[in-house]
């Protein structure tokens, strides 16, 4: 992959929509929702604060990760969907 994210932003590869309900209901791709899960391929070098200092990153590659519903900024790159966004969109680390 030839993407690098800057400052303290990150690359997800969002995790495939349900495919069918716990009851065994086969959901319409036109149904499905966003994906809310991702995994993280790439993050950036970290924030400089205000003060000058550099504000390390809390992820790493490799992290399964929870976001926001509209976050980010969705991208394709050679043929493969990928979301950036910033790490203070990610809700939570699973």
């Amino acid at each position: 992959m030839n993407i690098r994210p800057l400052e303290d932003r990150i690359i997800l590869k969002p995790m495939d929509a349900q495919e069918k309900t716990a009851g065994g209901i086969i959901i319409p791709d036109n149904a499905k929702e966003k994906p809310q899960k991702g995994e993280v391929i790439a993050v950036g070098p970290g924030k400089v604060s205000d003060q000058g200092g550099k504000i390390d990153m809390t992820l790493k590659k490799g992290d399964k990760v929870l976001y926001g519903k509209y976050s980010g900024t969705e991208v394709n790159v050679e043929g493969t969907d990928y979301l950036i966004l910033r790490e203070s969109d990610v809700l939570a680390v699973f």
